[in-house]
């Protein structure tokens, strides 16, 4: 599994504009967790997303909603879709774990991204949080309801995914002082998502 792993990027590239395609016909059913995440937010914050794909719906919607947005992906071609779509906000083309980025943002939203790195990949990510995370930051990411590796499928291609214990999240979340604020487990109504919602204490 661990080399399929390593597929995960050029599997994104490879597929971008049939991946961006399908994301913006399918059902935004994981909008309610997206709201939240938005209005835990001061207007005008700022946002980092890593993992960002190309932008529809979610980095446009915190676009409309006054956010500044700046986006990383390690695929070109989505990054592309991105700054076509999105103007005025910023696109860095790069790898997640190692945003080539300075800076500290309001808010860390690593949705439908962060779940395809390795478990030890998931852990360093944690440091990667805080470093770009102010005081009472907002951190939201989605991830397996157990630990575990899984293959999906897309357009005949497998795809990883991995998911620490629920409790090593916790964990993993105090440790770089974020108190959990909200938490649910295969959310029927975010298309069976399992996602943490966290702000930072100091």
């Amino acid at each position: 599994m661990a080399d399929l792993s390593d597929c995960v990027i050029p599997h994104y590239e490879r597929h971008a504009h049939a991946w961006d395609a399908d994301r913006r016909r399918s059902v935004w059913n994981d909008k309610p967790w997206r709201d939240r995440f938005v209005a835990a937010l001061p207007t005008g914050a700022s946002v980092l997303d890593p993992g960002c794909g190309s932008g529809a719906p979610v980095a446009l919607n915190m676009a409309v909603c006054g956010l500044a947005v700046t986006g990383v992906d390690a695929s070109p071609s989505l990054i592309s879709l991105c700054r076509q779509r999105t103007p005025g906000h910023r696109w860095v083309v790069g790898d997640m774990r190692s945003p080539p980025i300075r800076g500290r943002f309001d808010g860390v939203l690593a949705w439908d991204s962060f779940f395809h790195l390795t478990p030890g990949d998931q852990r360093r990510m944690f440091q990667v949080f805080a470093e770009h995370s102010r005081r009472q930051s907002i951190l939201m990411f989605n991830a397996g309801p157990a630990h575990g590796e899984a293959i999906g499928n897309y357009r005949g291609d497998p795809l990883y995914h991995a998911s620490l214990d629920p409790a090593e999240y916790g964990s993993l979340l105090d440790g770089i002082g974020f108190d959990v604020v909200a938490h649910a487990a295969e959310d029927r109504e975010a298309g069976g998502r399992t996602v943490w919602l966290a702000r930072s204490r100091a």
